[in-house]
This record gives C-alpha cells, sequence and structure tokens, in this order.
C-alpha cells in the first residue's frame, strides 16, 4: 500500500515527455515575446517602407559626389547604377526566402544561415559578418551624428565649436534612452522621421549645388596626382558605395514585424514597402551624386555640405536633419545587435529576461560604439573601410550564395547566371574596396591626436 502510494505520488509530481515539450515550449515563446525581433508582429508594408529607408540612406549619401570624384564620369555612373540594380535584386532574394519553408519564418539573417549552410557553419559565416556590419555601421553614425552637431554648432555661432570629442558624447546621450525602446515597432515614430529627414537634407544638398550652378573652372579629373594614389582613391570610393546599400543586414528582421498568414504572406506588404523604399533611395542617391558631381568637380569635399557653405541656415537645417536621421539608422542597426545580446544571455546562459538585463547590455553596447567612434572618428575611411569589408558580403552576394544554396537553379539558367554575376563582382569588392579604405584610415592616423 506505501508503495502504491509513493509511485502515486511520483506520478502525479512527474511530467510525461509531452508535458515537458509543451512547458519548454511555451517558455520559449515567452522569451520570444520578450526580444526585439519577435516581440510584436503587427507591423504594415508603410512601416518596412520607412525601415528600409532609414537603414538603407544613411549620410554616406552626402560622400557620394566626392565618391564619383574619386571614380570619374562613366566609371561612376556605372558603378551606382549597377549597385542599385544589383542590391535591388539581392534584396527581392531576402524577402522571398523569408517564408520559404511553409510554416516557418526565418525572423533573422543568421536563421537563414543556418538552414541554408547547416546549423553550425550558418552560424559562422552569417554573424560575424552581420555583427561587423551592424556594430561598424553604429560606429560609423556616432562619428556622423557628432560630426554634423560640430558643423551645426559651428555654423550658428559663425565658427565658433568645441572637440569632436564632445559633440559625439553629446549625440550618444540620446541613444542612452532611447535604446529601451523594446523592438523595432517601438521606434516606428523615430524611424519615420529619419526617413523624412534624409530625404530632406538630400533634397537641399542636390538642389543647393544646382542653384549655385557650376563652378569657376571646373575640372573633373582625377584628385590625385599619382597612380598609386589614383588608384587606392578609386578602390576607397568603391568601398564608399557599397557602404550606401547596406540595408540588407536588417531587411528579414523588418520583415518578421509583419504578421502573415498562408492567404498573406509577408512578403507581399514586404515587398511593397521595399520597392517604394528602393524608389525613395534612388531620388536621394542619383540627384546628390550627379548634380554634386556636376557642379563641383574633383573640387568637391568627402561632405557636398562643407562645399555648399551658403545659405548659412539652410547648411545649418541640413546638418540638424543629418542628425536627426542618424539617431534613427543607429536604433534600426542596433535592435538586432540587442536581439543577439539579449537571445544568448536568456537562451543559452539562462539569464532571467528581465529589465536589468536590458539595461547592462544595452548600456554597454551604446558606450562602446561611443568609445570606438569617440577614438576612431575617421568618417570618410571609414566608409571606405566597412562599405567593403563588411557590407560587400551580406548586401551583394551572400544572399545570392544562400539562394543557389537552397534553390539550386539548373547550370547556366537566367537565375544561375544573374547569381553569380553578383557574386564575382561582390567578392571583387570585398577584395578591393577595404585596400583604399584601410590606407586612408592608416595616412589619416599618422597625424591624429586621440580625443581632439
Amino acid at each position: 500500500m506505501g508503495a502504491r502510494t509513493e509511485s502515486h505520488e511520483e506520478q502525479k509530481n512527474s511530467f510525461s515527455p509531452v508535458e515537458v515539450q509543451k512547458e519548454a515550449s511555451g517558455n520559449d515563446k515567452s522569451v520570444d515575446d520578450w526580444l526585439p525581433i519577435s516581440a510584436e508582429r503587427n507591423a504594415k508594408w508603410w512601416y518596412a517602407a520607412f525601415h528600409n529607408v532609414t537603414a538603407m540612406v544613411g549620410a554616406g549619401v552626402l560622400s557620394l559626389p566626392y565618391a564619383m570624384s574619386e571614380l570619374g564620369w562613366g566609371p561612376g555612373v556605372v558603378i551606382l547604377i549597377l549597385s542599385w540594380m544589383i542590391t535591388f535584386f539581392t534584396l527581392w532574394q531576402m524577402v522571398e526566402m523569408h517564408e520559404m519553408v511553409p510554416g516557418k519564418r526565418f525572423d533573422r539573417y543568421h536563421e537563414l544561415g543556418q538552414y541554408a549552410f547547416g546549423e553550425k557553419l550558418g552560424l559562422w559565416i552569417v554573424v560575424p559578418q552581420q555583427l561587423i556590419c551592424e556594430v561598424g555601421v553604429d560606429i560609423v553614425y556616432m562619428v556622423t551624428g557628432g560630426t554634423s552637431l560640430q558643423k551645426f554648432y559651428s555654423t550658428v555661432t559663425n565658427g565658433k565649436s568645441f572637440k569632436l570629442t564632445y559633440f559625439i558624447m553629446i549625440f550618444a546621450s540620446c541613444h542612452f534612452v532611447l535604446s529601451f525602446l523594446p523592438n523595432f515597432n517601438s521606434i516606428s515614430v523615430i524611424s519615420l522621421a529619419a526617413a523624412v529627414m534624409s530625404l530632406s537634407y538630400s533634397t537641399i544638398a542636390w538642389t543647393a549645388s544646382l542653384a549655385k550652378g557650376v563652378q569657376q573652372d571646373v575640372q573633373y579629373g582625377y584628385i590625385a596626382t599619382t597612380t598609386p594614389g589614383t588608384v587606392f582613391n578609386f578602390l576607397s570610393a568603391l568601398g564608399n558605395v557599397a557602404f550606401a546599400y547596406a540595408g540588407h543586414n536588417v531587411v528579414l528582421e523588418i520583415q518578421a514585424t509583419i504578421p502573415s498568414t498562408p492567404d498573406n504572406p509577408s512578403k507581399k506588404p514586404m515587398w511593397r514597402g521595399v520597392v517604394f523604399a528602393y524608389i525613395i533611395v534612388a531620388i536621394c542617391y542619383f540627384p546628390v551624386a550627379f548634380i554634386g558631381y556636376w557642379m563641383f568637380g574633383n573640387a568637391v569635399q568627402s561632405d557636398i555640405l562643407i562645399s555648399l557653405s551658403k545659405p548659412t541656415w539652410l547648411i545649418a537645417v541640413a546638418n540638424m536633419f543629418v542628425v536627426i536621421h542618424v539617431i534613427g539608422s543607429y536604433q534600426i542597426y542596433a535592435m538586432p545587435v540587442f536581439d543577439m545580446m539579449e537571445s544568448t544571455l536568456v537562451k543559452k546562459l539562462h539569464f532571467k529576461p528581465t529589465f536589468r538585463l536590458r539595461f547592462i547590455t544595452r548600456t554597454s553596447y551604446v558606450a562602446l560604439t561611443m568609445f570606438i567612434a569617440m577614438t576612431f572618428p575617421f568618417f570618410g575611411a571609414l566608409l571606405g573601410f566597412f562599405g567593403g569589408f563588411a557590407f560587400a558580403p551580406t548586401t551583394y552576394y551572400l544572399p545570392c550564395i544562400m539562394w543557389l544554396a537552397i534553390y539550386k537553379p539548373k547550370i547556366f539558367s537566367l537565375s544561375w547566371t544573374i547569381n553569380w554575376i553578383c557574386i564575382i563582382l561582390g567578392i571583387l569588392l570585398t577584395i578591393l574596396a577595404p585596400i583604399g579604405g584601410l590606407r586612408q584610415i592608416i595616412v589619416q592616423a599618422s597625424t591624429y591626436t586621440f580625443y581632439s
């Protein structure tokens, strides 16, 4: 009787494998509901549109006329338009692959990589590159935000200024607050404002250039006077162009916020948003690049707003628009990093999903990117280096490799051929572009004083 009672108690207090599985599944769901990427799935197609504009149109658009001066008219026009077409194609691939498996969504870039290359190999291929991209962008945007604040202050105070370090700290201060917004949907207003600002300052840049007219004695030859200098500048400009098309690193995470059903999969509203976003990208990039270079030639500055010193009030407004835009862009690129950190800490290291954990991880991340930006504030060189080294793989050819690995199109078919062309061009960009950017970093570092 005692044995029977004990056995009954054991059965009462134990769980069947099915019950354990249900409990584990419930815990995973509660964690997913807490994580930034998978917390809410009620976004509309226009959310995808302005999130993608904010992610894509960075302050790097203002450096495109300078990139044109290093590339030259013919190569510059071809490279800019070809990059737009290739990245539009690879972005379509990402949107399609998000729900290629019925009933499953690849909410994160590395999840798609794991499906394409295997559980472990996919992580090692995707995660390092994605982290370099997203952290790299946030470092560059720390520099960009600080530099634009400094230019704004200098413009409105007739030349007075402080160390760039202080302005980077001021820019970072808002992110110590904004970083506690829990997920993509919670930063929608910030992202919308950033998208509007990007279109605004791009329009100011090319219309003010057009109003200024073609400068006297304008020249369109290469800036460098030596062949090695010309080659290195050309390579660095390739990186600047690659940096301009960086939205692929967050596109799956953006699509994850859109609801999906068998009758209305998320790729439909997502693709509508992407098409709208890429039209805005073209409206921002091409007029700024081509008109800016046409008006100033090889005398154009690395930031077109510097060449446009007047009207003073308009340049001040444009710089403040840049600040607002990169505030939103920083948050867009930081959110997947927050998701990676919090997911690892909760799911792998078994920390409790609490506000304290979120406070420590996100504050530490903002502080780290601020510190690196204050230490190495080489804006143009960072664009070239990160553009080639980090963005070319995840933007130009990694989606193509995954497409070939998953769908296995027939050899020499149209799909197979287009993908391999993108892969070859992307690999060349990855190899060549960082060389120019790294050289510029070395040259600038030789005369740089830390925290000046």
